[in-house]
């Protein structure tokens, strides 16, 4: 079998368009391939969705006909890089770019997630900056870890009457505002990966931390239904401002790619993210829900966003050398979601979709490569943060689909 060039030359470029729309708010897959590649290499990408994703409003005594909720998933793309430096014959160094979770989303129709004043929306950005060193004590194993530097940022905005005090349970949240300032912290991550180069087999183990962050959330609110409530004064808590907790989740990553006949190859991915664990609450937003949540079933508050399932994604592909400068593959992908019934943020519970990709090398020594995927999105019922762990909901998302997109050039020196 001719594998040992292709072993280079075409699964790193599976597609860049990875993640993009997993459960909650992955979105890059985290990859460590790059790092993996022989000699020294560096890589840059860009990633592009297009989703339409939009539900129904429930019927109820408030609310006694079904809304349409419009195209509520907004375009996003996020840019990727990575370098790798085969220090000598048994150590490496890489530097690996992401934009590893993020939300885009705002309902704009007059629905129950509009008011007068404003509209549900939610936008959040992180970026991750991995530092590894490997070290490579035979030409089959690789044992690497490193640091990962990552900021975080993000805006919220609840309006409508799914958070307001005519909703069901009552909380009075409509005008709520939380705007999330940049913030750092550090992680780490540690893999093994093994290869027999002749078969183009690889396989590779990574677990990435979680990353705890510290930030002063400045909140406000210009809710008007907080005299329903049982606390006539609930919009005085955002006078008082504090530090909040924000932890990214812990993660694994499988990777396994082997030949399977002359110029072809099978790969699969895995990924494992800890979503069950992650929670946002807002100093203020937690010190009212605090005071709200007994009356509504919620003896110790609630989050803004929760999720109750942890995330398993899994990718399977095959990928042919067709020429000395022509390579394609691919692929199949599904997502479990994080649960359901999910956040009205980000309404969607997992996927199903199929990729293709291509790629060009017009040298021995770059390439550049591009790909699509289609996505199915998983139906799902949409909740407010007050309504976690409980079966109200406040609209129904299904039939709902996206497009992703990817462009990468790869260069090895």
């Amino acid at each position: 079998m001719k594998l040992k060039k292709l072993t280079t030359a075409l699964i790193l470029a599976t597609l860049p368009a990875t993640g993009v729309f997993a459960a909650a708010l992955d979105r890059s897959g985290q990859s460590i391939a790059a790092f993996l590649q022989p000699g020294n290499y560096f890589e840059a990408g860009i990633s592009v969705l297009d989703p339409e994703v939009s539900g129904k409003s429930n019927v109820t005594a408030t609310n006694p006909t079904s809304q349409e909720t419009g195209d509520m998933a907004g375009d996003y793309y996020f840019p990727s890089a990575a370098l790798k430096l085969q220090l000598t014959d048994n150590f490496s160094f890489g530097l690996l770019y992401d934009q590893p979770y993020g939300a885009d989303a705002e309902y704009t129709t007059s629905n129950m997630f509009t008011s007068p004043t404003g509209h549900t929306a939610v936008e959040v950005d992180t970026q991750n900056l991995s530092m590894i060193f490997g070290y490579q004590p035979t030409v089959n194993w690789n044992i690497y870890g490193g640091a990962v530097y990552q900021t975080i940022k993000g805006n919220v905005e609840l309006q409508g009457t799914a958070y307001s005090g005519t909703a069901s349970p009552s909380t009075g949240f409509a005008g709520y505002k939380a705007n999330i300032g940049e913030d750092s912290a550090v992680g780490w991550l540690a893999g093994v990966a093994y290869q027999i180069p002749e078969i183009a087999l690889k396989a590779s183990l990574t677990y990435r931390s979680e990353i705890e962050h510290s930030v002063n959330i400045d909140e406000s609110s210009s809710g008007t239904n907080l005299t329903a409530l049982p606390v006539p004064n609930l919009i005085n808590f955002y006078a008082n401002q504090g530090s909040s907790d924000i932890t990214t989740p812990q993660s694994v990553n499988l990777d396994f790619q082997t030949g399977i006949m002359a110029d072809t190859v099978a790969f699969a991915n895995v990924r494992w993210v800890e979503w069950s664990k992650f929670a946002i609450r807002p100093y203020a937003f937690g010190k009212a829900s605090g005071t709200v949540g007994p009356a509504i079933g919620q003896p110790n508050g609630f989050d803004l966003v929760a999720y109750s399932d942890d995330q398993i994604s899994a990718t399977v592909g095959v990928g042919r050398k067709l020429s000395e400068q022509w390579a394609g593959n691919i692929s199949v992908g599904y997502d479990t979601g994080a649960g359901n019934p999910i956040s009205t943020l980000g309404p969607t519970e997992g996927y199903w979709n199929l990729g293709l990709g291509v790629q060009f090398s017009p040298a021995a020594n770059y390439f550049i490569a591009g790909g699509v995927k289609y996505f199915w999105l998983g139906d799902a019922d949409a909740q407010s943060g007050a309504q976690f762990n409980t079966s109200n909901t406040v609209a129904k998302f299904e039939d709902n689909t996206a497009w992703a997109y990817g462009l990468k050039i790869g260069y090895r020196f």
